[in-house]
């Protein structure tokens, strides 16, 4: 069961817990009187403190700093990288392209270069095409930053090819181009890909990971890197209204659910895979994921009444989202799989499913 968790429902919902105001409310309490939490002024110091310095030894970086939000820690990464030019390359189904609102280019006078449509992966040949291009034209316009998304949410969790961003981070080394690695989800991707998130986060200068998406926090975000680049980024942050009064709060839920989440999540995929494997067996399912899958599957169901899925689990402490799309015959829906499925024995949570099934 995943820690601190009241609830025992299990859902396929999101990356994490969703905890509820009050079960994050009771956990704040227990841990402030059990272990007690040492508060920060403006983001720093505290408890802050304590889970920048964690983040950044996992990842093998020599500081961090907490953001508020994956945006921030987007943007201010691109935006002090980006001393060789002022173009970012990027995938067009990034976050960073998708959901910042044209803050890089509005806020920084970046300019953001959108690779890969439809695809987790662009090529060193793309890379190098773009970098060529932009220094062989009327006005030299070089590529400062080269920044990836892995896994790629709006791929259905897809990770960049590993041995392709091996390729890619060594041509960018030797052209002094930065490195941004948006890893919001990277701690959900090693018991797919078997990369320690130290191994990817080699590869670059910078790397940003979630607070809230798994490690359950209300909110905020952690940019780790080297010393010289994030030692006073934290002006910068103020600046751009980024200095949270306090932050303990998502600090220490953050620092508490990460505290074993490798161990628990790799059990977490382990009950997910059993289950995927009985259902997709089912005459009236066929699972869909590509070998680049992390957490997020897709599972078309067969027959008329497919759609009311949802509600059939629902009805014995299972929670799906509503069918990605439904027709007569059938029905698209997506499994995301989180901590929630170790509240019970997985064998419970197939013959929930697979009665529901059987309902028609």
């Amino acid at each position: 069961m995943g820690k601190g968790a009241e609830d025992r429902s299990v859902h396929f919902r999101s990356d994490g817990l969703a905890l509820s105001p009050a079960e994050y409310a009771h956990l704040l309490t227990r841990l402030a009187r059990n272990d007690g939490i040492a508060p920060d002024e403006f983001s720093r110091g505290g408890v802050v403190a304590r889970l920048e310095e964690r983040i950044a030894a996992l990842l093998g970086k020599e500081m961090a700093l907490f953001l508020p939000s994956g945006t921030m820690a987007n943007h201010l990464a691109l935006r002090v990288l980006a001393q060789r030019g002022r173009r970012v390359l990027v995938q067009r189904e990034s976050h960073i392209h998708n959901d910042s609102g044209d803050c890089a280019q509005e806020l920084s006078g970046l300019t953001l270069i959108p690779l890969a449509p439809d695809r987790a992966t662009f090529t060193l040949a793309e890379v190098a095409a773009e970098v060529e291009r932009a220094e062989e034209g009327r006005v030299v316009t070089p590529v400062g930053v080269i920044a990836i998304e892995s896994p790629v949410r709006r791929v259905v969790g897809e990770v960049f090819d590993f041995a392709e961003m091996q390729r890619i981070t060594a041509f960018a080394r030797e052209r002094r181009i930065g490195l941004h690695l948006d890893g919001a989800r990277l701690f959900l991707a090693s018991p797919y890909t078997g990369i320690a998130p130290e191994t990817y986060a080699a590869l670059f200068d910078t790397v940003y990971v979630s607070l809230y998406k798994y490690f359950n926090a209300a909110g905020g975000a952690v940019l780790a890197g080297p010393r010289d680049m994030l030692a006073d980024l934290y002006h910068q942050r103020r600046m751009f209204g980024g200095s949270l009064r306090q932050a303990w709060p998502c600090a220490a839920v953050a620092l508490h659910y990460l505290d074993g989440f490798g161990e628990r999540f790799g059990h977490a995929v382990e009950a997910a895979e059993t289950l995927f494997r009985a259902v997709g067996e089912h005459e009236r399912c066929q699972l869909l994921r590509s070998p680049a899958a992390t957490n997020v599957a897709r599972l078309r169901v067969h027959g008329d009444d497919a759609a009311g899925l949802p509600e059939r689990v629902h009805a014995s402490g299972v929670s799906i989202r509503p069918a990605l799309d439904a027709a007569a015959g059938g029905a698209l829906f997506e499994l995301v799989t989180n901590e929630t499925i170790l509240r019970h024995p997985v064998a419970e949570t197939i013959e929930i499913f697979l009665e529901a099934l059987r309902s028609r």
